[in-house]
């Protein structure tokens, strides 16, 4: 049998190869708002939320200048990034819409419901929200029973906080 992970273990950050650093910063930083927590001169940064070492870093150690990943390839199919409330993922949509970045994609899984983009290196991003446990979809035996619906995307930004 197998032992399962301790529950309060955590995804800390994303660490991502990028080809061009100030691209990726002006994405990370400009649009979605991270902060800059530490510079490693013009080859890598540290980007946080709330004052946290980091949650994104991003290098171009191996990387500089390189192409976006092809599609039928392995590797980071994304990586997700949570908004503690819907007001907050809403917010995100709207700073996306200020800088006309385009979305991927954008659904409700019952549990959460998610942005979908790639970043200018063509790393998927999902930015979402969870619902309350309390909330999330389960089958009659009580298991979860997670959707994929679209996302009223016009009803979300009725949700963000005054701009």
């Amino acid at each position: 049998m197998t032992r399962m992970i301790d529950p309060g273990v955590r995804i800390g950050h994303v660490h991502l190869k990028v080809a061009d650093l100030d691209r990726a910063l002006a994405f990370y930083r400009d649009v979605l708002g991270f902060e800059v927590t530490q510079r490693y001169g013009a080859q890598g940064v540290f980007l946080s939320a709330g004052g946290y070492h980091h949650h994104v870093a991003l290098n171009t150690w191996q990387s500089r200048g390189g192409g976006r990943p092809e599609p039928e390839t392995t590797g980071l199919f994304h990586a997700a990034i949570l908004y503690p409330t819907r007001a907050t993922l809403a917010d995100a949509l709207r700073r996306l819409r200020d800088a006309n970045y385009p979305l991927t994609g954008a659904s409700d899984h019952g549990v959460s419901e998610a942005l979908y983009l790639d970043d200018p290196d063509g790393n998927g991003v999902e930015l979402y929200w969870d619902r309350p446990d309390t909330e999330w979809p389960r089958d009659s035996a009580g298991n979860l029973a997670m959707v994929t619906l679209p996302l009223d995307l016009a009803g979300l930004l009725r949700d963000a906080p005054p701009a």
